[in-house]
């Protein structure tokens, strides 16, 4: 029996885990073979690829679930006989309608190293296979859920000693140090596995070294990294002692739980850029975090930020469409999160997940797309209109702040307007201009400075930080743009205001038009 291992991920820089765990668990099989493809790629040529074997193993995402059953239809097409088993988050609940498609024949559901292993060895006598889901004529078969998998058996793990090498240093690759979270929050999926468990931690550290010699940017799964002090700061303590000089480590932290003592590590330890913090804030507003059994302290949470953001990179979310978050609310939390001046904040939108809590709350009159990713289109507390334009001013958050393109300009907006406000305005702008997915350096800056020009025609300040930034953007000064050029004291008085460096500025004053 030949069966492949296979998943598509979001870009090539991703790797998965999930098959290079159920692979490396059972890599003496005979016939089993592993491959990673990207959703960006040609679907028929993935069909064509995998119709070649038995058995084709999907490990299954909402980003991914709609092209892999595309290609699962066509594989069968191709190669009747080929069996597809689908396994992973996105296919672990609800999972009737999907079992009962003519061209899916099995699926696992929850953790896939026990019921793997043994569908493996059965086949193709699966009958009782524990966490198998299949199907008789018309009738769903489910077979008794699996014992929880003992993570001690990852003793000797090292996930990507199969891999590529070469390849390796261009990839995002992903460690998980433990399984649970200890939170409840409605909306993830990860409230549903309360029992925090960790991996040996030889097999940890035998991981991470690997990693660190042949990868680049290492990302912890680990729900709340930070539960465990003692533990944080062994595995911080060990990073530093064999990180290599290109590592970036990332790490997902409940910020208001950091311990005082990890703290002080950091402080006296962590060099700057090392470790990057991705902290969930999702909301401001306390009635919302309540309703979805959330529990959270935004003044701690912002106060620890503020005193580690010179060391550390701070990724920040929130989450457009909570119960109880209207549109001011909204505003509210954005404006006090985006003053905290992260280099990255993203602005997601609800989704409501197979299994979680959140996907069967009435109440609420939340509407959402039956199709993956079911994000949020409607509900008590915002319109189809106010979410509609929310996508817009998440667009320019992307192009202006995350794209790092005017941020001396945006933090000028936020001491002097509603930043909220003027990102909804410009990304509404921005559509009637370009398509948000196309366009050039040129059009960015051309953009906000018609914008500003239509909608804040008295502020030339803020026309000229518009041009400071536009100019920042080259090593060699480009064509002359925008603005004239300063009087020399004004400039000295502005930069020096702004606290611009003035390396920076020096060789592109004489291109300003203000």
């Amino acid at each position: 029996m030949r069966i492949i291992l296979t998943t598509l991920n979001a870009k090539y820089i991703h790797s998965n885990l999930a098959i290079r765990l159920l692979y490396e668990l059972n890599h003496c099989h005979k016939g089993l073979e592993w491959k990673e493809f990207t959703i960006k790629e040609q679907w028929d040529d993935i069909a064509v690829f995998c119709s070649q074997y038995d058995v084709v193993a999907f490990s299954c995402y909402i980003w991914n679930i709609t092209p892999i059953l595309a290609i699962a239809k066509k594989i069968k097409e191709l190669n009747s006989d080929c069996k597809i088993l689908l396994g992973g988050p996105e296919v672990s609940y609800e999972y009737d309608k999907i079992i009962s498609l003519p061209f899916v024949d099995f699926i696992i559901v929850g953790e896939g190293e026990t019921p793997f292993s043994e569908f493996l060895n059965s086949y193709p006598n699966v009958e009782n296979v524990p966490s198998l889901v299949m199907k008789d004529n018309l009738k769903i078969i489910k077979n008794t859920l699996a014992p929880i998998f003992d993570l001690n058996n990852f003793a000797q793990s090292m996930p990507y000693q199969f891999d590529n090498l070469e390849e390796l240093k261009n990839k995002v690759l992903y460690i998980e140090t433990s399984r649970g979270c200890p939170y409840k929050c409605e909306f993830c999926l990860a409230s549903l596995d309360n029992k925090v468990r960790y991996l040996p931690d030889n097999s940890i550290k035998k991981t991470l070294l690997f990693m660190m010699e042949h990868g680049k940017v290492i990302k912890f799964l680990d729900r709340t990294f930070n539960i465990k002090r003692d533990f944080t700061i062994d595995i911080f303590k060990f990073i530093l002692n064999h990180h290599h000089p290109n590592n970036v480590f990332q790490f997902e932290i409940t910020a208001d739980i950091l311990h005082p003592d990890i703290i002080n590590f950091i402080h006296e330890n962590v060099p700057k850029g090392l470790f990057r913090f991705e902290i969930g804030i999702q909301t401001v507003n306390q009635k919302a975090n309540l309703e979805v059994s959330r529990k959270q302290n935004f003044e701690k949470t912002k106060r620890i930020i503020q005193e580690l953001d010179y060391k550390i990179e701070m990724h920040l979310d929130l989450i457009v469409g909570l119960p109880l978050d209207y549109w001011k609310d909204i505003k509210y939390s954005f404006e006090e999160v985006f003053k905290l001046f992260a280099p990255e904040m993203q602005l997601g939108f609800l989704k409501f997940l197979k299994g979680t809590t959140m996907r069967y709350k009435e109440k609420h009159g939340f509407i959402y797309d039956q199709k993956p990713p079911y994000q949020i289109t409607e509900s008590n507390y915002l319109s189809k209109e106010e979410l509609a334009k929310i996508v817009q001013l998440e667009n320019a958050l992307e192009i202006y702040w995350n794209g790092k393109k005017t941020i001396n300009t945006l933090k000028y907006i936020t001491e002097q307007y509603s930043v909220f406000d003027f990102l909804l305005g410009l990304g509404i702008y921005f559509g009637t201009k370009k398509e948000y997915h196309k366009y050039s350096l040129t059009d960015v800056f051309d953009i906000i400075t018609q914008y500003a020009e239509e909608n804040y025609p008295e502020d030339t300040v803020l026309k000229k930080l518009i041009a400071i930034d536009y100019y920042l953007h080259f090593k060699v000064r480009p064509q002359s743009l925008y603005f004239k050029g300063l009087e020399k004291t004004e400039q000295n008085k502005f930069i020096e205001k702004k606290r611009i460096k003035l390396s920076q500025i020096q060789i592109y004053s004489s291109s300003f038009r203000f």
